[in-house]
């Protein structure tokens, strides 16, 4: 049974925003909410980061909030970047970390397919 634990505790909406800025900042993009997904995104986010879940959660979450674009530009490496560091805290092997982590991203991100999915979610179930 996947492990419930507070996966997305030390991403406040401050660090997703951060983070966000520094990934547009790097690429000369614009750095600004949208009018149509931020203040939604935010209100999720802030009522669900703390809450203990299960990986599988945490990765829909942040799929969830990539898909809505809060932000202008880099959504997706800024919501599947968070994932992955969350994959890399969990102690895997090395193997496994990319494994996991790579398969997180990718869901997050919106390119994985049925098989990658439920491959993650059988990981999950080890974990």
């Amino acid at each position: 049974m996947s492990q419930v634990r507070e996966w997305l505790a030390s991403y406040s909406w401050e660090f997703v925003t951060a983070q966000n800025m520094l990934l547009c900042k790097a690429q000369n993009a614009l750095h600004k909410p949208t009018s149509s997904g931020h203040q939604k995104t935010m209100a999720i986010w802030e009522s669900r980061y703390l809450e203990p879940m299960t990986l599988i959660d945490a990765v829909e979450l942040c799929r969830k909030c990539h898909r809505l674009a809060p932000i202008c530009f880099y959504n997706g490496n800024t919501f599947a970047g968070i994932i992955r560091d969350v994959v890399n805290s969990i102690g895997l092997p090395p193997q496994e970390t990319i494994i996991v982590r790579s398969l997180a991203g990718h869901i997050v991100a919106g390119v994985a397919d049925e098989f990658k999915e439920e491959e993650f979610r059988k990981i999950c179930e080890l974990l």
